[in-house]
C-alpha cells in the first residue's frame, strides 16, 4: 500500500509532463509535410536607367568603430552633413541631437557625438561627451 501511495504522484507528475505540448520531456515532434511551393515565373527585365551625365557625389566610406582620426572628423562635420549622412558614415559613434534625452556621463572614447544642428537640421558642429 505504502508502494502505490509513492507512485501515484510520481505517475500523475509524469502525465502532467507528457501532456505539456513542446515543453514535456515525452513531446516527440510531428513532421511537417513538405510546402508544395511553384516557382514563380520571372518578372519582365527592368530597362537600365541612362547613365547620369553629372557624375553623383559618392558616398562616404563607414569608419567603424569610435572616432581617432579627428582631422578626417572635422573635415567631415565642415561639410555640414544630414543626421543620416553622419550615421552612414560613423555608425559606431551615438549620435546625439539636441532634444534627444541622454546622460551626461564623460566617454573618453569619441563614442558620443553632441551635435549642434541649424535651422535646415544639418550638423554644423557639436562636442564629444
Amino acid at each position: 500500500m505504502r508502494r502505490s501511495l509513492l507512485l501515484l504522484p510520481l505517475c500523475s507528475a509524469l502525465a502532467l509532463l507528457a501532456g505539456c505540448g513542446n515543453k514535456g520531456p515525452l513531446y516527440m515532434p510531428k513532421a511537417t509535410p513538405a510546402a508544395t511551393v511553384h516557382p514563380v515565373a520571372p518578372a519582365a527585365p527592368v530597362a537600365k536607367p541612362a547613365a547620369p551625365t553629372a557624375p553623383a557625389a559618392a558616398a562616404p566610406v563607414p569608419v567603424h568603430g569610435f572616432v581617432t582620426d579627428m582631422q578626417a572628423f572635422d573635415a567631415f562635420i565642415d561639410t555640414h552633413p544630414t543626421p543620416e549622412q553622419f550615421r552612414a558614415a560613423y555608425p559606431d559613434v551615438l549620435l546625439v541631437l539636441p532634444g534627444t534625452v541622454a546622460t551626461r556621463e564623460l566617454r573618453s572614447n569619441n563614442s558620443r557625438y553632441f551635435a549642434d544642428v541649424d535651422a535646415n537640421g544639418r550638423i554644423t558642429g557639436g562636442k564629444f561627451m
